[in-house]
Formats: C-alpha cells, sequence, structure tokens
C-alpha cells in the first residue's frame, strides 16, 4: 500500500493546496513562477508513479483509484484558479476561453460518473492513445498558462498556452465522445 509509487501519488494530492495558494494572487509573478515549479515537479511526479508501479510490478488497486484523483483535482483545481478574477486582478484565462476551461472541467466529471457507472456493471474501459494526447496537451497548456502568470510580459508565453487549452478541449469533446459511445452500449 505505502509504495514508492502510491507515495508520489499522495504527494501530488498533498501539493494541491501550496499550490493553488501559490496561484491564488493573479498579479503576484513570483508566486505564478513557484507555483509553475510547483506544477512541473508534480507532473514529473505522475509519470514517474506510473513507470515504477509497472516497472517494479507495484501497481496497487490503491494507486489505480488514487492516480486519476490526483489528476483531476490538480486540473480542475489550477483551472478554477486561472479563470477566476480576484480582488480586482484580472483572471489568467479571460472571455472566450473560458468556454475551452469549462469543456474540459466538465468532460472530466462527465467520464469520471460515466467510469463509476460502467465499473459497477464490470465494464472497464481502457484509456486511449488519443485521450493520453489530450492529457499531455492540456497539461502543458496549463503550464504554460502558469507561466504566462510569471512573465506577463511575454505575450506569447499566454498565445501558446490558450491555444494548446482549445487543442485540448477540441481532443476532450472527442475522447469524451469515444467514451459516451461505449457507455450508451451498457445503458437500457
Amino acid at each position: 500500500m505505502w509504495t514508492l509509487p502510491n507515495l508520489l501519488t499522495l504527494s501530488r494530492i498533498v501539493a494541491i493546496p501550496l499550490l493553488a495558494w501559490f496561484l491564488w494572487w493573479p498579479g503576484w509573478a513570483a508566486g505564478y513562477g513557484a507555483g509553475f515549479v510547483l506544477y512541473c515537479l508534480m507532473g514529473i511526479t505522475d509519470y514517474f508513479d506510473g513507470y515504477l508501479a509497472r516497472a517494479q510490478g507495484a501497481v496497487s488497486k490503491l494507486g489505480v483509484f488514487l492516480d486519476p484523483i490526483a489528476d483531476k483535482i490538480m486540473v480542475a483545481a489550477v483551472i478554477l484558479l486561472l479563470v477566476a478574477t480576484r480582488d480586482e486582478q484580472p483572471a489568467v484565462i479571460t472571455g472566450v476561453h473560458q468556454i475551452a476551461a469549462l469543456i474540459i472541467l466538465l468532460r472530466e466529471i462527465a467520464v469520471s460518473g460515466l467510469r463509476e457507472f460502467l465499473a459497477q456493471l464490470q465494464v472497464s474501459v481502457p484509456v486511449s492513445q488519443l485521450a493520453k494526447w489530450k492529457t499531455t496537451l492540456q497539461l502543458v497548456s496549463l503550464g504554460a498558462l502558469i507561466l504566462a502568470g510569471a512573465f506577463p510580459q511575454l505575450a506569447w508565453i499566454k498565445t501558446t498556452g490558450l491555444t494548446a487549452l482549445w487543442g485540448a478541449a477540441v481532443l476532450t469533446l472527442i475522447t469524451g465522445w469515444d467514451y459516451l459511445r461505449v457507455g450508451l452500449k451498457h445503458m437500457d
């Protein structure tokens, strides 16, 4: 249960409040810089927890349960903080770009519910390669947007992050539809 891969996953969950604290003030460039470093470390642990679990033959039920939860709450927390306007500071993700963020959040909730429903029917839905690309693009986009908060004078970073966010939103719709099609086959 307390294997290194599981501890890495748990470290991501425990780090989320600290990440949220760094991102709380949109005008605090140093906080966003520290948040970017922490976000990258969390991404590295995400890679290594899965890699080590498979390499060591230490894949556990706890890890299978916690890993996607850690990913989803990290993504949700970052998106919420990047779209929020606080203390008269503008949000990082504004205007029409908030739609892309909303698409990502809604898909995560819907797919989680669908997976829970299908698990009760003992139907497994494997993660597709396209869904892995969606996750990668999503994580890169959020990382770029956090970095844009650290360097607001470099507009190209924010543009890159927003472009990647829309790419992730499109892949989110495609992969969400793929999961829904599988789920509909098992519904009355």
